[in-house]
């Protein structure tokens, strides 16, 4: 579930609030005695960090297809550029 940031019109107090994204905003201040218009404030959102292998599709092969993968790279390579011939000084 998301978290959400909301800031009191009131009273100033800022609080995070955990809600489903189906729930509907806050309309008032939680704290005792206030009951003022709270605003829902934009945040950031959380980064993903992914950790290990398993998340890049060459982390699924197996050896005999990296090795075959290599050798059909190796194949495939254009032969080296032949020497120019040296001129002659006439």
């Amino acid at each position: 579930m998301p978290n959400y940031d909301y800031e009191c019109q009131k009273c100033a107090k800022r609080f995070e609030i955990f809600q489903s994204m189906n729930d509907a905003k806050l309309t008032d201040c939680p704290e005792p005695g206030c009951d003022g218009p709270v605003k829902r404030l934009l945040g950031t959102g959380g980064g993903i960090i992914f950790k290990g292998a398993g998340f890049y599709q060459t982390d699924y092969r197996s050896s005999s297809y990296q090795a075959g993968a290599k050798a059909d790279g190796a194949a495939s390579s254009p032969p080296p550029a032949p020497a120019a011939a040296p001129k002659s000084a006439d």
